[in-house]
């Protein structure tokens, strides 16, 4: 990842270790009752599919139980 934004690996290590990011541990797969999953699907794919130029990008999900502020019922 660091090569691909041309940062240093150290810098990579830091952001993850600063945000508790663990990507080499494997999660359980879980489906989405989203009625609106199948466009954001195709969002996300689109990105691996054609790239922007030099953008990094990254996703994280709260983790479950934890509170990040209010969600609709």
């Amino acid at each position: 990842m660091a090569r691909v934004a041309g940062i240093l690996a150290t810098s990579v290590h830091r952001l993850w270790a600063a945000n508790d990011l663990k990507p080499h541990l494997t999660r359980t797969f879980k489906l989405s009752n989203d009625p609106h999953i199948e466009e954001k699907f195709w969002d996300v794919i689109g990105l691996y599919l054609d790239p922007p130029d030099k953008a990094l990008v990254l996703y994280c999900d709260e983790k479950p139980g934890s509170s990040l502020g209010a969600h609709p019922a």
